[in-house]
Parts: C-alpha cells; structure tokens; sequence
C-alpha cells in the first residue's frame, strides 16, 4: 500500500509538471506572436526598406544628392534612382505595371495627362527651368554664335545638332515647340519645319543621352535644359525670354506653339501646347513603401533641405504652387501646395 501511495505521488507530480510546462509554453508562444505582430505594425510604420524613384533625366544629379543626404538622415532606407525621359517613366507605370514609389516629371503635365486618374490621384509643381542651346569650342561657329544668329547656325550643312524625342521626353518636344516660337520671334518662314527634319539621326531617348555624342565631336549643338548645362560645365547660349519658355508672363505667347506626341494608347495623340516650364512630382497609387515616400517628399519639398539643394543645381524652386489636385494631396504634404 505505500508502494502505491508512493506511485501515485510520483505520478501525480509528474502530470503537475508537464501541466506547468505546457502553460508556460503556450503563455510563449502567445507572447511571441503578440510581439512579432507588434514588430511587424511598427515597420509599416517606420522609415525604412527600398524607395522606387522613377524621375527625368534632368533632375539626375540634384536627386542623386537629395537621395544621398536622406539616407544620411535614415540608414534603413534605400533609394533605387531611375532615370528616363518623363513620358517614358510614365509608361513604366502604366504599361508595365513596374512598381514605383515616387514619380518626378520635367513636365507636370505628363502626371495630369498620363497618371491621373488611374494610376496617382494628386501633382505637386515644385522646380522650374529653361531651354538653352549647349556646345563646346570645338563647335563649329562657336566663337560666333550668339542670339541673334544660333537659327542661321543650325541650320547650316557642316553644323549638326542633336535633342531629345519628343515622344520620350518633354525636352524634346520643348525643342519643337522652341523652334516655332523662334520661328514667330524671328519672322523666318518655315524655320522650324527646316530645323526639325535636319540631323535627326542626333535624336536621342533623353536630353542627357545627348551629351557624350557632344564631348565626342559628333555633334556641335544641342537643344538642351540650362540646369543641365550647368550642372555638367558647359557652355551655352541663353535665349531671348520670349522663346526660351522660363517666364510666367509670357505664357499666352508660348501658348501659340503647339507639337502633337503619341498618347497614352496606340493611335492616341496628346497636343502639348508651349508653357512656362514646371516639373511636377506624385507618388503612384500602387506605390509599395507610401510610409517613405511620404517622407522622401517632406524633405525634397523643404527648402532649407531638397530644394535648397534643387536651387544649388540650376533648378528653382516654385513650391509652394497652385495645384487642381490640392484635395487629393496627402495632409502632411498640403502646405507644398495651394488650393486652385
């Protein structure tokens, strides 16, 4: 009888045991888990992973140091920068599905026309611009030309000229629409139809494209933006405010150059009339990682950060700008704009 007493003694503290053990077992799991969900709320939430940055040519070197100056500030971010002409950035979204945090145009018009609705629900104009022509001195008649002669230049058969396509990139047809409005300026009959049918073997994706074919001798000028320029030393001839599509007031007049490019379907055609020139940001509705581009955008937008740094660049900034989006803009990136 104690043997048996003793038994279910041992028994009995075994079971007491394992009872407590798998308590304390389950109480860990349930601790685990609780944990980890709360890990995995805080990371949507924080500033971290990979940024998509899809952006304009021409905004290649002031993004690059904007980017690198944010991840400065956040380690656990990295940027993925990638450079194209705007239009085709756009159809990046579009017609390849290609997911993309952030979009940067040349154009603002390229979001409003080729994004909104379907793919982003808001546009903040943000950095200006201007047309120039750029060449290096062994450009032939570069010791001669200036504004009063550049359209006699170019148009003469030992000189070539490179730009962008139009189709691609709003470089291009701001090259376009610049010959029309020389053409009105100048009074020369049918210069732009002259211009725009010679050396188009120099046409290129992008405006930046275009500069190795410059520091090879290939060509001698190129239809180009004057932050650019700038940005890479070279030399170039400003144009007379009436074509080179930089100042507000003179809108109306730009108005009368008009260039028509492929839409945003086969057989589609957009018109894009001259205006004074806006680049225009947005983050997609499909972007991946909102929580840092929403961040990113906070700094770009800044002045004393992003673009101070755009300013340094040849890029002036216009934020705050009216936008016809305003009420679609995310609230913390409302003040970077104002209500049309």
């Amino acid at each position: 009888m104690q043997i048996a007493l003793f038994c279910n003694t041992i028994i009995y503290t075994e079971t007491h045991t394992m009872k407590r053990f798998l308590l304390l077992t389950v109480a860990t799991v349930v601790m685990f888990i609780s944990c980890n969900s709360d890990l995995k709320k805080q990371s949507k939430n924080e500033v971290s992973g990979d940024l998509i940055v899809f952006h304009a040519g021409s905004l290649a070197v002031p993004f690059k140091q904007i980017s690198k100056e944010f991840m400065n500030q956040n380690p656990l971010v990295n940027i993925l920068l990638e450079s194209a002409g705007s239009i085709k950035c756009a159809r990046k979204i579009t017609d390849l599905n290609r997911e993309c945090d952030i979009m940067a145009s040349a154009d603002y018009t390229v979001i409003d026309e080729m994004l909104i609705p379907d793919h982003a629900s808001w546009n903040i104009k943000f950095a200006s611009n201007e047309m120039c022509i750029v060449y290096h001195d062994a450009s032939n008649y570069a010791s001669e030309i200036n504004e009063d002669n550049w359209y006699e230049i170019l148009l003469k058969e030992d000189v070539y000229y490179g730009r962008s396509e139009p189709n691609s990139d709003p470089c291009g047809y701001r090259a376009v629409i610049v010959s029309k409005l020389a053409e009105s300026y100048y009074s020369i009959p049918d210069f732009s139809k002259k211009l725009i049918s010679k050396d188009n073997r120099f046409v290129r994706p992008k405006e930046v494209d275009l500069l190795a074919l410059l520091e090879t001798n290939t060509i001698d000028y190129i239809f180009l933006y004057r932050s650019v320029a700038e940005q890479h030393d070279l030399k170039y001839l400003i144009l007379p405010n009436d074509i080179n599509l930089k100042t507000p007031e003179l809108a109306s007049f730009y108005n009368t150059a008009k260039v028509e490019i492929t839409g945003k379907k086969p057989g589609e055609v957009i018109t894009k009339q001259g205006e004074p020139m806006v680049y225009g940001i947005t983050i997609p509705s499909s972007a991946p990682n909102k929580t840092t581009a929403l961040a990113f955008m906070k700094f770009l937008l800044k002045k004393e950060n992003g673009m101070a740094i755009m300013e340094k660049n040849g890029q002036p900034s216009i934020v705050p700008s009216i936008s016809s989006t305003f009420n679609n803009i995310p609230a913390g990136l409302q003040k970077f704009a104002v209500e049309k």
